[in-house]
């Protein structure tokens, strides 16, 4: 089966970081555990909530790997000499990933009550106005416009 590309428009120049980010979200999405939640602090901040019952600090890793937040947990088999008649809380190894705006940022990570608590902030917004001169339209034998006519681009 073939797959159509959401980003295959000649209108939509520089996009394919963005086709691969709706796949990584794909990916990611039919991942069931562990449970967590993610709520809006204030305007600027969020807060990854995961379920990590049974594992200590040293059993979990946080690592942000390319605009993506990858939690990672494995515990030690340490249940040897123990003998389960149901065992429902869920110690297997795990792997859940986050994909992160351009410039969210990781300020924080806490473990209290079975509960991993990873802190982000978005950064403020800054407005970013171009004004761009149009040349002569010569061009140089690499495609660029000749210095004459050279496009003046300015930061206002």
């Amino acid at each position: 089966m073939s797959r159509v590309s959401l980003f295959n428009n000649p209108l939509l120049l520089g996009f394919e970081h963005f086709e691969q980010l709706v796949d990584r979200v794909q990916k990611t999405a039919a991942e069931g555990y562990p449970p967590y939640n993610i709520e809006q602090l204030s305007e600027d901040r969020l807060r990854i909530t995961i379920a990590v019952a049974g594992f200590s600090r040293d059993d979990l890793s946080a690592t942000v790997e390319d605009n993506q937040l990858v939690i990672r947990g494995k515990r030690e088999e340490g249940d040897g000499d123990r003998v389960f008649l149901h065992r429902g809380i869920a110690t297997r190894q795990f792997q859940r990933s986050f994909v992160l705006a351009e410039g969210i940022e990781v300020i924080a990570a806490d473990l209290s009550d079975g509960l991993l608590h990873i802190d982000l902030e978005r950064p403020k917004p800054s407005a970013r106005v171009r004004k761009v001169e149009i040349g002569s339209g010569e061009r140089s034998g690499n495609g660029r416009a000749k210095r004459a006519g050279a496009i003046d681009v300015s930061t206002e």
